[in-house]
């Protein structure tokens, strides 16, 4: 997209000037392009042109006055010099450098200020060291920990107070912990829990107020739990009943459909 635009301007704005660039000698040899492979140019994608084709100047360029070079150096740059850009003040510059780093530096940053770092470095670990950001203050983070965690883990999420969080642990926890959810708040999380919950434990939940759920208990529920329902507000809900229980009439035996 970058190299569809006719300039060549610098960070600030300024026209780049191949004349007093240091790299002046590769435009000679081919190592970069006015337009198309510049360090100083100010497009991120001419940038990383410019450390594809000159990998080895990147250790150089990490303290780089510009974020961008600096993100894009973090990418080619030698590992051992990463470690200190943990600490940047741009956020992007923080995730380039850890992502190449072993994962153990990632537990720097699962509480770094930025919460797209937060989200990113929850992808990097799991298990215990993945447990803490259970309780990040930004939900997007806490739905990214919910889709990794072990289920075993998620009890500390059956109560997270966005919903779109617990239809995540509802989806994921052992099935002996979806009693502890039938009575969340929200019915999109019950419905979650109904459509796991056995026939036998789903009858607890023929008094729900949502009719999807009591739409499942009378698509499931035994037969003989279903007297309710024949006689429910929602005419979908009904409909489901009866036909069950003229069914079992038809055959006349006491086995549900």
């Amino acid at each position: 997209m970058s190299d569809d635009i006719d300039e060549a301007l610098d960070w600030q704005g300024r026209q780049v000037d191949c004349g007093t660039c240091a790299h002046l000698a590769l435009s000679g040899t081919g190592g970069c392009r006015i337009r198309h492979a510049c360090v100083n140019d100010r497009y991120a994608r001419r940038i990383d042109r410019f450390f594809t084709w000159n990998s080895r100047l990147a250790d150089s360029y990490l303290g780089h006055p510009h974020f961008e070079v600096r993100a894009i150096a973090a990418k080619f740059a030698n590992l051992f010099l990463l470690p200190p850009l943990l600490g940047d003040a741009d956020e992007t510059v923080r995730w380039n450098a850890v992502r190449r780093l072993p994962r153990r530096y990632a537990l720097e940053l699962r509480k770094d200020p930025h919460r797209e770092v937060r989200m990113r470095v929850a992808t990097l670990i799991d298990g215990d060291e993945l447990l803490p950001m259970a309780s990040d203050a930004d939900y997007y983070v806490r739905l990214v920990v919910a889709r990794r965690l072990a289920p075993l883990l998620l009890g500390r999420m059956i109560d997270d107070e966005e919903a779109e969080v617990r239809r995540v642990v509802a989806r994921r926890i052992p099935d002996e912990w979806l009693l502890g959810m039938i009575n969340d708040r929200d019915a999109a999380v019950r419905l979650e829990v109904a459509q796991r919950l056995s026939p036998e434990s789903l009858v607890l939940m023929r008094r729900d107020q949502d009719w999807r759920i009591r739409h499942e208990v009378a698509s499931r529920a035994a037969v003989g739990e279903l007297t309710g329902l024949v006689e429910d507000k929602d005419a979908l809900v009904r409909e489901v009943a009866l036909s069950r229980v003229a069914l079992r009439l038809e055959r006349g035996t006491g086995a549900s459909p």
